[in-house]
This record gives C-alpha cells, sequence and structure tokens, in this order.
C-alpha cells in the first residue's frame, strides 16, 4: 500500500524529536496530521516534555500540515498525577511516563486518530517495531543506545503496536537534529528535557495528600535501633543518602521503607545488594512459553540490563532471580525485560529480594 494513501497521526511535543518524526513522514509521502496533547501546566522555563504545544503548532505551519490540540488535563490529573502522588505517599518512587505512554499517547490519542481516519500514530521515541507475517509486532531497542526509549513502552498492548510507528528508531540524536536543519525547523538546538513534566515533585505530592499522610516517623538501622526522625516518607526513595539528617561514622543508605509503620530502614552500601526482586502487573508484548523466562532485566532507565531468570509465582507475579547482585531496587519502579535488542515485557517492582 502507498504510503501516500495512509493517514498518521503524529503526537507533537514542540521539541525536536517529534517535529523530525513529522517532518520526515510528510516526506515519505503519508498524509500526517500533527497532534498536541495539552497534559499538564509548568512555569519553569526549562524545556519539558510534552508540554510545548504552542511550539508544535508553529513546527505544523512550516511543514504544511494540520494540528490539533487535545485537552486532557483533567483526565492526567486522574489517570497518572494522583496516582504518581499516592504511589510516593506510599514509600514507592513511581515512573509516569509509562502510564502515558500507554493511556495518553498510544491510548486516547490512538482512538481520537482512529476517528480521524488515521492508520497509524507516530511518535519521536527512540524504539524500532518489527512486524511479521503472522500480524505480530516486536519491540525492540532504538539504534541509538544513549537515547533508547524502550523501556517506557513495555506496557504498550499488541493492539496498540499494530497502530504505532517509531520514525527516528534507526537514527542517532546528532543525525535528527542534522534532519532538523535540513527541514528548516527552529528546534534544531532545543535542549532536550531533562525531568518529568511534573517540575518539583515533593511540593505536587504535598499538595494533593492528606494531612496523615505527611507525618514523620523513624529512621532506624537493620537492627532496629532508631537512629533519628524524617519529615515523610514520600520525601525518600530506597537507594538515598543525602537529606537524612544523620550522623554516623560511615554513609548510610535508604534501605527499605515501611508505609504502615513510616519507618525508613537504614544501612551501609553493600547492604543495597539485591540477588532478585517480585514484579506484579506484568504486560507481556511477547508471551512466554515456559514458567521459567531467561532473560535480561532493566531496572532503571539507562541502567545497564542484568542477565536473570524470571519465574511466574502463580499470583500474576513474577520472582526474578538476577545473576549477579544489583543495588538500590526500588519498589514502583519497572522492571523490563529484554532478549537481545528485543522487548519481552516488563511490570512494577513491588519488593527486592537481599542478597
Amino acid at each position: 500500500m502507498s504510503n501516500s494513501k495512509q493517514k498518521v497521526v503524529v503526537a507533537m511535543s514542540g521539541g525536536v524529536d517529534s517535529s523530525v518524526t513529522a517532518g520526515l513522514l510528510v516526506e515519505e509521502g503519508y498524509e500526517v496530521a500533527g497532534v498536541s496533547l495539552r497534559l499538564w501546566e509548568c512555569q519553569r522555563q526549562e524545556p519539558q516534555n510534552c508540554s510545548d504545544y504552542l511550539g508544535a503548532r508553529t513546527v505544523a505551519g512550516l511543514l504544511g500540515i494540520p494540528h490539533t490540540i487535545l485537552d486532557l488535563r483533567s483526565q492526567f490529573v486522574k489517570s497518572v498525577v494522583r496516582p504518581f502522588a499516592r504511589s510516593y505517599l506510599q514509600g514507592r518512587t513511581p515512573n509516569p511516563c509509562v502510564a502515558c505512554n500507554r493511556d495518553f499517547k498510544l491510548g486516547i490519542l490512538l482512538e481520537w486518530a482512529k476517528t480521524e481516519g488515521a492508520e497509524f500514530v507516530a511518535t519521536g521515541h527512540y524504539a524500532r517495531l518489527l512486524r511479521d507475517r503472522a500480524g505480530n509486532t516486536s519491540l525492540l531497542r532504538g539504534a541509538d543506545r544513549k537515547k533508547d526509549q524502550s523501556y517506557f513502552l513495555f506496557a504498550l498492548s499488541q493492539k496498540q503496536l499494530a497502530h504505532t510507528l517509531f520514525p527516528l528508531g534507526d537514527l542517532v540524536k546528532a543525525e535528527v537534529r542534522q534532519n532538523a536543519r535540513r527541514l528548516g525547523l527552529p528546534v534544531a538546538d532545543r535542549p532536550e528535557s531533562q525531568d518529568i513534566c511534573f517540575g518539583d515533585y515533593k511540593t505536587l505530592v504535598e499538595s494533593l495528600a492528606e494531612e496523615d499522610d505527611l507525618r514523620g516517623g523513624e529512621i532506624v538501622d537493620r537492627s532496629g535501633k532508631v537512629l533519628g526522625h524524617h519529615q515523610g516518607i514520600h520525601r525518600l526513595t530506597v537507594g538515598q543518602r543525602r537529606g537524612l539528617g544523620l550522623s554516623a561514622a560511615q554513609p548510610l543508605y535508604v534501605l527499605e521503607i515501611d508505609e504502615d509503620q513510616r519507618r525508613v530502614v537504614v544501612g551501609k552500601k553493600d547492604d543495597l545488594a539485591c540477588k532478585g526482586l517480585v514484579t506484579h502487573s506484568v504486560n507481556w508484548i511477547e508471551p512466554p512459553e515456559k514458567e521459567e523466562i531467561p532473560s535480561e532485566v532493566q531496572l532503571r532507565y539507562r541502567a545497564p540490563s542484568v542477565p536473570c531468570l524470571v519465574r511466574a509465582k502463580g499470583d500474576g507475579k513474577y520472582e526474578v532471580r538476577l545473576e549477579e547482585s544489583f543495588s538500590s531496587v526500588t519498589p514502583g519502579q519497572a522492571a523490563v525485560f529484554y532478549r537481545g535488542e528485543r522487548l519481552l515485557g516488563g511490570g512494577w517492582i513491588e519488593r527486592a529480594i537481599r542478597a
């Protein structure tokens, strides 16, 4: 089928990646429409993810494509912001970008695109797709390993992937900027957004909390000895060293956060080492054929993958045994499983298994 007969909606944030995505698809002959999702307002001046819909409109005009703004702020607060805040208040460290991709960029936007007669939604993610003759879609890491964003896409379904395009998947960042200059786009040298769009997330979390959610508690060592007190578990994360307010002969790190007791356990750096973890709410892009799945697991964005064995626990959860210890396994973060370049699936870290 000729590209000129296919309509594509591009999620445009106003940044260089989504702008070049739209430009490349125009050059390839697709019927392109740009859409910006108005999700969150922030007063910061620095570039942010998914925020500059006015800049996106300017780029769309230069490319000669229509541009639409979808105001989804109320839905975003309900589906992403409040769960994000609740996770911090429960002593977990959440990753809101996964839900944003699944429920908004390739959720609400994909459904809207279909009503507009579009076959695909395209984004500026650095990831690749491979489709077989049976209609199945595999998700692969981006060619630019320094920018690879497949980690944030593990929660997508086969239905979503079937209608998704990642035109930047085979490019490195320098090539994307070169294409922006070639296309005459004013965003070629725009700085990258480095943070979540919420800005000062601690202030946000506190603004959405009940008074009891913010109460402090004890800081104890592994034996239970009280070493000090904290000002709220939402201010702390596993692996944190600074800001504990403790005086000790050697640096102490957060090892565990007990939501019910509002208690924080600290210890030496070596105490952070984990030999495994338990995950829940796992989404398999490529469903396993056996109960034990040899793979590699990535436990943070840009962290190295660690060889592991994933085993079903029978209650919808999976136990992950690592071949080598890993520090700072953080409840609330994503555990994403790969086999080489191919993303198999992923879920959410429930707890660490200490070495």
